[in-house]
């Protein structure tokens, strides 16, 4: 916690400056199309039901990325993004319970979903926009979108859970609705979100595919309990895996999990089984094309799209990942004066898992 009496020295890039009271260092994005810079700037003062958490952990994700580019709504400038954090609760406002302060914890980053647990309401939002986030020494949050940090976790690595998490989890386990037995396939392999939906379906019983564009990314998912996988840069990938995949039940996959779209999303109309669902949570490689509807009505197909998730699906996953003891998988930590370096890297699209910024 910092200290309140007097100024403390801080450090940013390899020039000193001085933290006085009540204020914190964050990444700041000024404007949009330029480079995060670190700054000082005022500490959060928690109003009532809320909560101020001294971060010590924060990992970044795509949005991070497409905010700083302006290929996100309602940007506003200036803004400190970042969506997941953990760490340790140092002051309460009206209302909340003087018990929350010393908790570690980790923060819903997806806030105001609404009564509707099939649609978010209208005045949904992820934490990083429109409200200030998770990359600077301190955040605010309501109370309620607090859950206490798996304790197996280190600060680390409970910060990558977050948004990750609960998006796999809504595709996986509400909007799929997967039950043991399932059959699941996950694309994309080494995204934060879709390593999340494989550690999930590894760990609720299933046997679980991956696809790829990197072999060696395929081989750390099958270290990780997957069964196996394709590389779909391969033309003909879809047969392959169907091939690969053949057991007691045929190669088809009864869940499948993508983050592409994209003219590929017909290749999985077809390995799809009968009754199959199939939910995609992002669009990497542009507009879904050429699905032939026979394929689609004919299997009786179930296609979903989700994001984000309700606070009982948060509060679910982080029971699950208790549970099962799961620790999410970190590709590279960087320090929070670092964090334009940890976006740049992001956007190489080189990661095998979250990226993480240690505060």
């Amino acid at each position: 916690m910092m200290n309140q009496g007097r100024s403390v020295f801080g450090k940013a890039g390899s020039s000193f400056f001085v933290l006085k009271p009540n204020s914190m260092k964050a990444a700041i994005l000024k404007n949009l199309h330029e480079p995060l810079v670190i700054e000082t700037t005022q500490k959060p003062n928690p109003g009532p039901g809320e909560v101020l958490v001294e971060v010590k952990a924060a990992s970044i994700n795509h949005r991070d990325v497409w905010i700083q580019k302006g290929l996100y709504p309602r940007i506003t400038t200036p803004i400190i993004p970042g969506s997941d954090g953990a760490g340790i609760v140092t002051e309460v406002g009206d209302g909340v319970a003087k018990s929350w302060i010393g908790k570690e914890v980790i923060i819903n980053p997806s806030q105001n979903w609404g009564d509707n647990p099939d649609f978010y309401g209208e005045d949904h939002k992820i934490l990083g926009l429109p409200d200030n986030g998770t990359l600077a020494g301190y955040v605010k949050t309501d109370v309620k979108y607090l859950e206490e940090k798996p304790a197996h976790l280190s600060f680390e690595e409970a910060a990558a859970l977050p948004m990750g998490g609960l998006t796999a989890w809504r595709s996986l386990m509400t909007r799929c609705r997967f039950k043991e037995g399932d059959r699941v396939l996950v694309t994309g392999a080494g995204g934060g979100v879709a390593l999340f939906a494989v550690q999930f379906a590894i760990a609720a019983g299933a046997e679980v595919w991956v696809t790829s564009g990197s072999d060696q990314k395929i081989q750390r998912a099958i270290e990780m309990g997957a069964k196996g996988g394709i590389n779909y840069k391969n033309p003909t990938w879809f047969r392959d895996l169907l091939v690969k995949a053949r057991g007691p039940k045929t190669g088809y996959f009864d869940v499948i999990i993508d983050s592409a779209g994209g003219p590929g999303f017909a290749k999985l109309i077809d390995i799809a089984a009968p009754g199959a669902r199939i939910c995609f949570y992002g669009g990497g490689t542009g507009n879904i094309t050429d699905i032939v509807p026979a394929k689609v009505f004919f299997k009786q197909l179930n296609i979903y799209g989700s994001t984000m998730g309700t606070e009982q699906e948060f509060a679910d996953m982080v029971q699950f990942v208790n549970e099962k003891q799961i620790v999410p998988v970190i590709d590279k930590i960087f320090s929070l004066d670092e964090a334009e370096q940890a976006l740049r890297y992001m956007d190489s699209g080189q990661q095998f898992g979250k990226i993480v910024l240690s505060i």
